[in-house]
């Protein structure tokens, strides 16, 4: 039986999981909750508590992907369990961010692009990505733009009157739905090809307020008001406005040609469409 050790088990973990499950996998997703812990048994994932004991799964496992956020030192996972360096999986998958190449004030980006974050949290990227490189593991490296999927769509703010159509001039975002990212993974475990780096994103990079616009459009509602970004900059989270202050293409040919996926959703419109048919 394949066994997969997810470290940090979250939203993007958890799809992965939704696909892998029906084919007869298991699934070992660590968590820091016991309400999620149970969430997970319920979705037929075996919960591990963490901070726990990682051996004895670390000893099980023949694939591992590691979704949790760095911090100042790195990948937390690699801080606290040196002994990750040894397990014996034949699969690793680290799941980073695009923001690991910084602004390009619109221009396309692609895996060969020079590391050059300009946020906090894109530098904490780097030095995750380059610890797990250096375990020596087959780690394969998936740098997802932002993610949305069921629970994490535009329609909320929409119809509640709180979303806003942020403008900022030549501000372009990559995005990619949550099952697309999942099945991006699962091709890359049946391809492996330790060392390599994937953008996970789809075929439509633009400015975030036509994803707004058109989220109101399919709902049938009036477009959200237009603000320009130096008036709301200052009530903004500081990963909100880190976006803001980036802006780029990502280019996903490889995931295409190496990996032979065929997105689901290779653009927004027919994302968000799918999500509000779900809903319903």
């Amino acid at each position: 039986m394949s066994t997969l050790l997810s470290l940090g088990h979250g939203y993007s973990a958890r799809a992965l999981a939704r696909r892998l499950i029906p084919q007869g996998w298991r699934i070992i997703g660590t968590t820091r909750s016991a309400a999620k812990a149970k969430a997970f048994r319920d979705e037929g994932v075996e919960p591990l508590l963490w901070p726990g004991d990682l051996a004895p799964a670390l000893a099980e496992a023949t694939h591992i992907l590691c979704s949790a956020a760095p911090d100042a030192g790195g990948d937390p996972f690699l801080q606290a369990v040196p002994e990750i360096a040894g397990a014996k999986a034949q699969w690793v998958g680290y799941l980073s961010t695009t923001g690991v190449y910084g602004d390009h004030q619109g221009d396309w980006v692609d895996e060969t692009t020079p590391l050059t974050p300009q946020s906090e949290r894109g530098r904490q990227r780097v030095v995750a990505e380059e610890q797990w490189r250096a375990t020596g593991l087959p780690v394969h490296i998936f740098r997802l733009a932002g993610i949305y999927g069921p629970g994490r769509g535009p329609f909320e703010k929409v119809r509640d009157g709180t979303a806003r159509r942020i403008i900022k001039p030549n501000q372009v975002f990559s995005r990619i739905h949550v099952a697309d990212i999942a099945q991006v993974l699962e091709a890359s475990i049946r391809h492996p090809n330790p060392g390599a780096a994937y953008n996970v994103c789809d075929d439509n990079p633009c400015p975030p307020q036509e994803v707004i616009g058109y989220a109101a459009r399919l709902l049938g509602l009036p477009e959200p008001p237009a603000v320009p970004f130096e008036v709301v900059a200052p009530t903004m989270t500081p990963m909100a406005l880190g976006f803001y202050q980036e802006s780029k293409r990502v280019r996903n040919d490889r995931i295409k040609d190496e990996l032979g996926v065929r997105l689901l959703y290779p653009d927004y419109p027919e994302g968000l469409a799918a999500l509000l048919r779900d809903e319903s």
